[in-house]
């Protein structure tokens, strides 16, 4: 059988497998088992007579064939469900962008730009998911999302090294911060010296406890510039759970500036002096090629809810 002759299905869980980077991810959003996505890989590799995945302890990642069949399988999947749609009488939607974004990206960024978009361009329908990077990065390579909200720490590289390399665009740029309580002492000024973070307690994402944070939702932690070992006293995923236990008294906790909008009562945000500078950035990627209209509307709307404080 050659590549030509490869069977939808298979195109299809192989475009599951590159999103999820895992047979087994793959698997439960399909709906088969481990073995038959694996049989599909199998098929589909024997049409095109190389690998396409390596398999890894952690997950498998694209070969540079398999990088190749995915571009296309791709394009191909999206035809034939469009063609579908046409014979079904559904009307095809070509306004409609794919969205991917960091959790804490959902709080502000995602609904401001939303919002005026509706306003400026009511005919723009977007759907979006969060996700972390490395997943939203999959989901732009295998064609699943159009954008991608995604935060980034020094030293800054870019988002993977797959080829070709992804378009991104830096919306913003600002200092880290951190959420403390009310009435704890740090809380009384307008900034907080760095070496009065020393021997504090803090909130942070399961896995990233001392990282301080590349602005997604696990992200959020210990001060990255602190030269002890962290005391971490909680570790919540979400974001809204860490604020609130920052209002709580229970810690402190790393935030990105755009967070300082919607915190909880008791909670103040405050800027840190002293010590290396922690800057987050914001970035938008896409694959490259053409800008769709409606794709260009919806990274304008970005652009400017990004810039807006």
């Amino acid at each position: 059988m050659a590549l030509t002759d490869a069977p939808l299905t298979a195109l299809r869980v192989f475009r599951e497998v590159a999103e999820r980077g895992t047979l087994t991810e793959a698997a439960s959003a399909l709906g088969y088992t481990q073995s038959a996505v694996s049989r599909q890989i199998s098929s589909l590799e024997r049409a095109a007579g190389a690998s396409l995945l390596e398999r890894r302890h952690d997950g498998v990642r694209l070969t540079p064939a398999g990088r190749v069949v995915l571009r296309h399988a791709a394009v191909v999947v999206d035809q034939v469900d469009a063609g579908a749609r046409e014979l079904a009488g559904l009307p095809d939607d070509p306004g409609t962008v794919r969205l991917g974004w960091f959790a804490s990206a959902g709080a502000v960024l995602v609904p401001r730009a939303l919002a005026a978009l509706r306003e400026s361009h009511p005919g723009i329908t977007v759907t979006t998911r969060e996700g972390g990077t490395p997943a939203l990065v999959r989901a732009l390579r295998a064609g699943a999302l159009d954008l991608a909200l995604l935060g980034s720490a020094p030293p800054f590289r870019p988002p993977d090294a797959e080829t070709p390399a992804l378009e991104v665009r830096t919306l913003a740029e600002r200092a880290l911060r951190v959420a403390v309580p009310e009435g704890h002492p740090l809380a009384r000024g307008d900034y907080i010296d760095a070496a009065d973070l020393h021997g504090q307690r803090w909130i942070a994402g399961p896995g990233s406890a001392a990282t301080g944070g590349a602005g997604d939702s696990t992200g959020m932690g210990a001060w990255p510039g602190l030269d002890e070992r962290p005391e971490i006293a909680h570790s919540a995923r979400d974001w809204l759970a860490k604020l609130s236990l920052v209002a709580a008294g229970c810690g402190l906790t790393t935030v990105p500036a755009m967070l300082a909008a919607v915190v909880p009562p008791g909670v103040r945000v405050l800027p840190v002096r002293g010590g290396p500078k922690e800057q987050r950035r914001l970035l938008l990627a896409r694959l490259p090629g053409p800008l769709p209209e409606p794709v260009a509307r919806l990274t304008q709307a970005l652009r400017a809810a990004a810039l807006s404080r």
